[in-house]
């Protein structure tokens, strides 16, 4: 369904109403709703031809997924599929449950129906288009953003996002270009890993997936380029300048090569070391969240940084 911009909408726009800062606390009644209305737009709308009638259904799959992982027979207590996990959506589950049901839904019509959706038909005989889970998805961001909920489904992931510009232009295009290539497969699922951990208070693990995943994309650069290296001893430093010594870094930009060394190498790996790479001694350390925010986003930098001078080469 087209976005209809409201006068109400454009009223809370004019009046600063959408604003680059978000909550991240609970989904707004009204998101939830809409979120509930893109699915039924599909799961509703369209269904498998090759199943038949007593087969288990895709609100029956999500329900029965959720309720292993949770240990549970039931979510709200109501038998029939939709009805159970519509209730404990909008009346039961916390706001990690409710990014479960987001995640794994919009992963399910992503990842399953789009990929069967010639097996998809309406009433009508009409079947079930691909753009049409595309728009769905982009129809979800684009509810979450309105309603000011810092959130994103991205690479069948829920992220979470502290601000959209450098999510816009930072964080989406380091994670769409470590996408391109398989080489980078590493490096995309543990910057993934960092923002879940992230997401969900983990703060000391965030840190750790962050210098794992820079260090991967600067072996997977290594390996792709047959650079010498050491697998099992280099250091993010080793690699940084594996990096620089074999002119990753464009040419333009050798006489500034001793500035970059240093972002790169104290920039990520020495924050890592300080705050969660050792033993925390006799007191527990504590790693703040603005902290992992920076490290988040100098991290995606760096991932893009690296990502684009390596294609140029």
């Amino acid at each position: 369904m087209a976005i209809i911009e409201l006068y109400s909408t454009r009223k809370k726009k004019n009046n600063g109403g959408n604003t680059d800062v978000y909550q991240y606390d609970e989904l707004s009644a009204k998101l939830k709703t809409q979120i509930l209305q893109i699915i039924f737009d599909i799961l509703d709308r369209y269904s498998d031809n090759r199943r038949n009638y007593h087969d288990e259904n895709e609100y029956d799959f999500l329900r029965n997924a959720l309720c292993r992982e949770y240990g549970r027979f039931t979510l709200n207590n109501e038998n029939n599929a939709r009805s159970d996990l519509i209730g404990w959506f909008l009346n039961k589950a916390d706001t990690d449950e409710q990014l479960d049901f987001v995640e794994l839904s919009f992963r399910y019509l992503e990842l399953v129906v789009q990929k069967d959706s010639f097996n998809y038909i309406d009433d009508r005989g009409n079947r079930l288009s691909p753009r049409k889970i595309k728009d769905a998805i982009e129809e979800l961001n684009h509810r979450i953003k309105e309603d000011t909920t810092g959130y994103q489904y991205i690479e069948s992931t829920i992220i979470r996002v502290d601000s959209q510009y450098i999510h816009s232009d930072v964080v989406k295009p380091a994670l769409s270009l470590l996408r391109e290539s398989d080489a980078y497969d590493g490096a995309s699922d543990e910057f993934l890993s960092a923002h879940e951990h992230y997401r969900h208070g983990n703060y000391k693990e965030c840190l750790v997936d962050c210098l794992k995943s820079f260090e991967s994309l600067m072996k997977a650069i290594h390996i792709k380029r047959s650079w010498h290296f050491d697998p099992k001893k280099a250091t993010a430093k080793d690699l940084i300048n594996g990096c620089l010594k074999n002119g990753l870094i464009p040419q333009y930009l050798q006489n500034q090569m001793s500035a970059i060394n240093n972002m790169l190498d104290s920039g990520i790996p020495t924050i890592r070391n300080k705050e969660a790479g050792h033993g925390q001694g006799a007191e527990v350390s504590q790693v703040e969240e603005h902290l992992c925010s920076y490290m988040i986003h100098i991290t995606a930098s760096n991932l893009l940084f690296l990502a684009e001078c390596e294609r140029s080469m």
